[in-house]
């Protein structure tokens, strides 16, 4: 298996790309303060699923996927910060609500099973 057959893998790529162009259009103020927060957050789950995925063991890779976990929720406050002070539509939020929802369960089945081969390496 390759990590771009990773449908957890492709989500994250995507929501980091939908961030960026987000923020891509706010003026310097936001992108220095929130914007520059809220993109490392959200292109960081790809990076450390991706940097998980390369590991030798499976104890190892999940320590990645806990962090990238991780960045799933910091990227939820930002976009909740976003939608708070006017710099997204409702609609948009909204739709990143449920596609970083989406993946969250999607990352704690993937974590969850990824749990059992530890299990089975030992």
């Amino acid at each position: 298996m390759k990590l771009e057959d990773l449908e957890i893998y492709n989500l994250a790529m995507n929501i980091g790309e939908n961030v960026w162009n987000i923020v891509d259009t706010w003026n310097y103020f936001s992108k220095d303060t929130i914007g520059k927060q809220w993109t490392r957050a959200a292109d960081s789950i790809a990076a450390n699923i991706s940097e998980g995925f390369g590991r030798y063991s499976y104890k190892d890779a999940r320590k990645f996927y806990y962090i990238a976990r991780g960045s799933l929720y910091e990227s939820k406050t930002w976009l909740d910060k976003s939608n708070n002070r006017k710099l997204i539509p409702i609609e948009t939020h909204t739709t990143m609500v449920t596609d970083l929802n989406n993946l969250g369960v999607k990352l704690n089945n993937f974590i969850k099973s990824h749990n059992k081969l530890i299990t089975q390496e030992q």
